[in-house]
């Protein structure tokens, strides 16, 4: 487990780009944390590392974004279930050649792989965060 402490959104970027070097093809990483945490600004920082050269935003209302088949960035605050999520395709991305980021993962737990990283971010003031990576 590594914690860092962020004293800011670039700070944020700089570790989860330096973050995206350890994960392999397949990883699925569930990003845990309140809304306005900065689960999407890590998600920036991981496509960074990985080469994605495209803007990344958060996929409130596309479920999940595909950032040229290295990254796919979920986000299941909308979902109730891992049947809603299997029923849209969003399963069928797991165990693949690019690397999930799933936001509100606990929504669609049914559905998650049995092995998948997990980084929490907790609010500590406006501009400051704590980033657990397990």
């Amino acid at each position: 487990m590594a914690i860092f402490l962020s004293g800011s959104e670039q700070a944020t970027i700089e570790y989860a780009k330096a973050y995206a070097s350890t994960l392999s093809a397949g990883d699925v990483v569930l990003l845990q944390g309140e809304m306005g945490a900065g689960k999407t600004v890590f998600a920036k920082g991981v496509a960074l590392g990985l080469g994605v050269t495209e803007e990344v935003l958060s996929p409130t209302y596309a479920y999940m974004n595909d950032y040229s088949g290295k990254l796919y960035h979920y986000d299941c605050y909308r979902l109730h279930s891992g049947a809603q999520a299997r029923a849209l395709g969003l399963t069928d991305y797991f165990g693949g050649d690019g690397i999930c980021l799933i936001e509100w993962a606990e929504n669609i737990a049914d559905a998650l792989p049995e092995k998948c990283k997990k980084v929490t971010i907790k609010r500590i003031s406006s501009a400051n965060r704590e980033i657990i990576c397990e």
